[in-house]
């Protein structure tokens, strides 16, 4: 495979519309949405911007969650994700000016809310962002959400801490360490994760937006590709790896990233300090007890950005839309048939079929190695263009390197007068179909059917198709000599192969 070819496959993307609902559907932003417009002057927050603890127990009755154990967590954390999107902005005590009142200081801040030390605390406006809610465009909404997701990310790779009092040192600061963190390793982990689920969900032949069993995708993560059965130390790391993944896609689920079932917790048993682990044997046939886990179109956006910030090349659907025939060509050089299909209709949208033939014929021409694959893919978007592309077809039945995909073209259309092509341009474009789907790298048995097909259908094919001028007449004929399985073709596209390079 060359080295420019895209790593991904292409991802189909929900409309910036869609998308823009979802995140805004999302329960996380839902409720960050909720406190941003209950806050006000009066309340107040910590030196980080988080709510104080006094002001934990109003913020879950907002949301509807005074009743729940985990109401206040839950506040705390929507108002993170609140503070972090700019739907509501912190101010620092030193920005909020003087007083004309000297008792409207530090003690009625106390009073409304400070935290238990009696150090400073802020307060909060509107922020900004808040209006976008309502009046943003699909790409204010979206920027807002990616921005969400960050602070998610950051909790899920964050370390869980029991006694933060117990990590404090005395000059106030935490002791990182101590917690036996790595936080570049946890975010790469979970970025990895995250990598193999947008690719098993995105790759022709994976789950098709179905849910993937917990267990494959830690296992994606922790065995080698070259190992066979997994040893018992290597399963363990896989059990250990389940774990950490069923806490960190609790807290990606809320913000509409993931959907979710957890683990099932009869399957578990704690171990001390250790956490839970499986109790079981895998069992193939109740995966769904061991978690499963599909990214949602949301989720395929976030991830997707997520990626393209990184530097990676992660094509998708319809980014070539308004893009010339030669990107258009190039673009889907390798991607999987439908996706190419889809990319290709949605080119031709709004394009007349007369210029748009031209654009394609022109792009298709050239004797780069990629050449042949383009004409592949420009022949089957001509296919999609009816009667009025007839014309600009026509125009190019002389041409050596178009001449033959032409007449295809046009019986496929029941034109008439098609004029018989010459006998070179039959064997040329027979060299340029199989070194299209050579570089194409498609299914073998179809490749052996294609070339034993056209070695059928013309008498003394190897007689004649060493002669072929074209730049891959050589290379073709040696893989005709490996793939056919008539061993005396086989046999006689390897001495083909070898007069055509020894006529070079």
């Amino acid at each position: 495979m060359a080295s420019d070819r895209p790593t991904l496959p292409p991802v189909r993307l929900h409309s910036d519309a869609e998308l823009a609902r979802e995140a805004l559907a999302a329960p996380l932003l839902v409720r960050a949405v909720r406190l941003a417009r209950w806050a006000g002057p009066e309340t107040r927050v910590g030196a980080g911007g988080e709510l104080v603890d006094e002001q934990l127990p109003a913020a879950a009755e907002v949301l509807g969650l005074a009743d729940d154990e985990d109401g206040e967590a839950y506040a705390s954390e929507a108002w993170r994700v609140a503070v972090d999107t700019g739907l509501v902005d912190v101010h620092d005590p030193d920005d909020l000016g003087d007083s004309d009142d000297p008792d409207d200081s530090g003690d009625s801040a106390g009073a409304e809310g400070g935290s238990e030390t009696g150090s400073e605390t802020g307060t909060v406006t509107a922020g900004e962002n808040l209006a976008l809610v309502t009046g943003g465009a699909p790409a204010d909404i979206l920027a807002l959400w990616l921005d969400g997701f960050e602070t998610v990310f950051a909790d899920a790779t964050a370390p869980y801490v029991d006694d933060l009092d117990a990590l404090v040192g005395e000059d106030g600061t935490i002791d990182f360490e101590a917690l036996d963190w790595d936080p570049e390793g946890e975010a790469e982990f979970l970025e990895g994760v995250l990598g193999n689920l947008y690719l098993l969900t995105v790759s022709e032949g994976g789950p098709s937006g179905g849910p993937v069993p917990l267990p494959a995708l830690a296992a994606s993560m922790v065995v080698p590709d070259d190992m066979g059965e997994p040893t018992d130390a290597v399963l363990e790391q896989v059990s250990d790896a389940m774990m950490r993944l069923d806490e960190q896609f609790r807290i990606l689920e809320p913000i509409g990233l993931v959907e979710y079932e957890p683990v099932d917790e009869a399957l578990m048993i704690e171990e001390g300090a250790e956490g839970a682990r499986p109790t079981e044997e895998f069992d193939e046939e109740d995966v769904s007890r061991y978690g499963m886990v599909r990214l949602t179109p949301l989720g395929l956006y976030g991830v997707r950005a997520r990626m393209l910030e990184a530097g990676l090349v992660v094509p998708a659907v319809g980014e070539l839309a308004d893009q010339g025939a030669e990107a258009l060509l190039d673009g889907i050089a390798h991607y999987p048939q439908d996706a190419a299909r889809a990319e290709t209709v949605g080119w031709l949208e709004g394009r007349p079929a007369p210029a748009a033939a031209l654009e394609l014929l022109a792009a298709a021409r050239g004797a780069d190695p990629g050449a042949p694959l383009r004409r592949l893919h420009a022949q089957q978007a001509l296919s999609l263009l009816g009667p009025e592309a007839e014309p600009a077809v026509r125009a190019v039945l002389d041409d050596p390197e178009l001449g033959g995909l032409a007449r295809v073209w046009l019986a496929e259309h029941g034109a008439a007068d098609i004029p018989a092509p010459p006998e070179q341009m039959i064997f040329w474009l027979a060299v340029d179909t199989i070194a299209a789907h050579l570089d194409a790298d498609g299914d073998i048995e179809e490749l052996q059917d294609l070339i034993e097909g056209l070695t059928g259908r013309h008498g003394g094919f190897f007689d004649n198709v060493w002669r072929v001028e074209h730049p891959a007449t050589a290379d073709v004929l040696e893989a005709m000599g490996r793939l056919h399985r008539d061993k005396p073709s086989a046999k006689e596209a390897r001495k083909a192969a070898f007069k055509a390079r020894s006529r070079g």
